[in-house]
């Protein structure tokens, strides 16, 4: 045999070789699918952590992207700089997009002006603020973020909520939630909850199978250098389009039937068994503020969402739901003008946000004071 054969038959040998390496490497991957790799980051050490998750569209634009990797998405952002201390007070806020802060700064979100604004101890500690909102409406979602944080050992939660993000059959929609079934799985069993299960497709835990997380994980990181020298984490357009304000005589909300809403329609016992679930932490469940809208047929519709009837229902069903269940809640629903909102009923203007910040803020002190005398 020449030497021309014997290098051939050793190139298709290594090809072959690699080939096999690599389907077993890809296979293997499923082992370690409950190995949190997405931890392994250089926010908090070599970049500033975020001051809010990842999300984002235009990532040449906001230096940021959207993940659906939880260990990636809070290892990127500052809660996970550093450990908490016995001197530390810890807050996180959830809740959706108007939460996370559409169209506003970081300093300029609910989040950021408390924490800039809140000059009181809470229980003799330093309190700390954390903005763990997301863009999307399910308190499923919410649940799901809110378990991977506990090992932050937070001590108050701050909860918006609105009808959109309590109605049942819309919780397993939203993006991050069908994007991690077997964390939602664990959720439906550690707070026994009535959801169905994910089906779980082990080739979707292969390295084939994730090489969209990992590809967008090393993203994350790579933009952490244009977040650290910029700030930027969100593209702000020089126009958007105002929420709407003028209707058509609509009355309909959703699949609902006769303009009648039922409390099992609605996802509170998430909201319940996440409380019970949780002993250690204190809890106040707030109804975030929505566009009241004098516009054309308001009085059927307060907004692009909600008819009155639903949203009237919504608001008496879970004011008589928490008063039973002693949880803290406040209704902030007509808080906001209808001139401080933006491009949505919820998202709101940085005055809307002071507003609603100075109103955030009092609760918490309330709050405080209440530790002090126990």
């Amino acid at each position: 045999m020449n030497n021309s054969k014997k290098k051939d038959i050793l190139i298709i040998r290594l090809i072959i070789k690699s080939i096999s390496l690599f389907i077993l490497l890809n296979f293997l991957f499923i082992l370690v699918k409950d190995i949190p790799y997405g931890s392994i980051s250089l926010y908090n050490s070599v970049f500033p952590g975020r001051e809010r998750l990842p999300f984002g569209e235009t990532p040449s634009e906001s230096f940021n992207l959207t993940i659906f990797n939880l260990d990636a998405m809070l290892s990127s952002h500052k809660i996970s700089a550093d450990k908490k201390t016995e001197y530390d007070y810890r807050i996180i806020i959830i809740g959706d997009s108007s939460i996370w802060g559409f169209l506003q700064k970081p300093e300029n979100t609910l989040v950021g002006l408390l924490d800039k604004n809140i000059d009181f101890q809470c229980d003799s500690k330093n309190i700390e603020v954390f903005n763990l909102g997301y863009p999307s409406l399910s308190v499923l979602k919410d649940l799901v973020i809110l378990d991977k944080v506990k090992s932050y050992h937070p001590d108050l939660v701050i909860w918006f909520i609105t009808l959109e993000s309590l109605v049942s059959e819309e919780q397993l929609n939203t993006p991050l939630i069908k994007n991690n079934s077997l964390i939602l799985n664990k959720v439906i069993n550690n707070y026994q909850l009535t959801y169905p299960k994910a089906n779980i497709d082990l080739l979707d835990y292969t390295i084939i199978g994730q090489k969209r997380n990992l590809a967008d994980n090393i993203r994350l990181q790579l933009y952490g250098a244009l977040w650290a020298g910029s700030g930027i984490d969100q593209a702000f357009p020089e126009e958007y389009t105002p929420a709407q304000r003028d209707f058509e005589s609509d009355y309909s909300y959703k699949n609902f039937e006769d303009n009648q809403i039922q409390k099992d329609d609605l996802a509170i016992s998430v909201i319940l068994k996440t409380v019970s679930g949780f002993p250690e932490l204190d809890f106040i469940l707030i109804n975030e503020p929505i566009l009241i809208s004098s516009g054309k047929n308001s009085d059927i519709r307060y907004n692009f969402y909600y008819p009155r009837w639903a949203y009237d229902d919504y608001r008496n069903i879970v004011k008589s739901v928490f008063e039973q269940s002693a949880i803290k809640y406040y209704d902030f629903w007509d808080l906001v003008p209808e001139s401080e909102f933006t491009n949505s009923a919820i998202h709101l203007s940085t005055i809307g946000e002071e507003i609603l910040a100075a109103k955030t803020e009092a609760q918490i002190k309330n709050h405080c004071e209440s530790l002090g005398k126990e």
